[in-house]
């Protein structure tokens, strides 16, 4: 007897790394369902396998989507039931999927997620940082002037803001990110639920240097940075104004120009040239 009714598109979330991760719901529609789309269908079937599960596959990946989408919709109007897997963790997250979601939608196909794991809020919810409101940014452009300003974007956001990283640019990362939005608190997470299963946490000044020292990290990425902080988010506490109160407030403590100056700009996600240019712009209207 099939689960549910004919014509289904399930959206099934498939283990990170621990095969332990699978739901007992994942694993019975994966066994009933008519057939199961997945980025890579050899991956797929090594899970399918493991837990003695015969379902024909089908190849479902971001060079195939437009046209695999309208194929299976058509097998879902005729009444099949499909379940969409990604390569691992819940699809459609930085994953293909999208297409036929929307098509099916469109057709008025049931569109039925089955939940569990994703190795973003695997990595928020173990990083320390505040979970309240967080902002998922997918992956940054691997140009590096893009990603640059992609990051200069996301400047202000007020949430805890997680990225996808691939190893290969995870250091470029973290120190293009240290530079546009200060040293702010951060966590590195990868092989999240395998055997070298590893969380770094720090500034992202000290993650920068300590990327620098290791040799080239393996596994997927998933970098957490604190959001910007409310009186700095907003225009209330960016002017240059607020900035020179904030370094004579310092040096009121005792701290010399260049330290004062460099904790203000810390305080206001700057980097400190910013910040001096800031300070230098001010005093220049003033002598006008």
């Amino acid at each position: 007897m099939r689960l549910g009714m004919a014509g289904t598109l399930y959206l099934v979330a498939t283990p990170i790394g621990n095969l332990e991760d699978i739901s007992q719901r994942a694993l019975r529609t994966l066994r009933e369902v008519d057939v199961v789309a997945c980025e890579d269908t050899r991956h797929t079937r090594v899970l399918l396998n493991h837990f003695g599960i015969k379902t024909p596959t089908v190849s479902y990946h971001e060079h195939n989507e437009r046209s695999r989408a309208e194929e299976l919709c058509r097998d879902l109007e005729a009444g099949k039931s499909v379940a969409l897997v990604s390569d691992a963790g819940t699809p459609l997250i930085s994953d293909p999927g999208f297409r036929i979601v929307q098509a099916a939608i469109e057709r008025r196909i049931p569109v039925v997620p089955i939940p569990g794991a994703a190795a973003f809020i695997a990595a928020l919810i173990a990083s320390g940082l505040p979970s309240d409101q967080f902002f998922f940014a997918g992956f940054l452009p691997p140009r590096a002037n893009e990603r640059r300003k992609r990051l200069e974007e996301l400047h202000n956001v007020p949430a805890t803001i997680v990225f996808y990283e691939a190893p290969h640019r995870i250091a470029a990362t973290v120190k293009t990110a240290a530079e546009v939005l200060g040293n702010r608190q951060a966590v590195l997470a990868r092989e999240l639920t395998k055997l070298h299963e590893e969380i770094l946490r720090g500034g992202l000044d000290e993650l920068a240097r300590r990327l620098s020292e290791q040799e080239k990290p393996r596994g997927e990425m998933v970098l957490i940075v604190s959001g910007a902080a409310p009186d700095s988010a907003g225009e209330t506490r960016s002017s240059s104004r607020d900035l020179g109160e904030r370094v004579n407030e310092l040096e009121s403590t005792g701290l010399d120009a260049k330290t004062a100056l460099k904790q203000a700009a810390r305080e206001f996600g700057m980097k400190r040239a910013e910040a001096y240019r800031l300070l230098v712009a001010q005093k220049n209207r003033r002598i006008k």
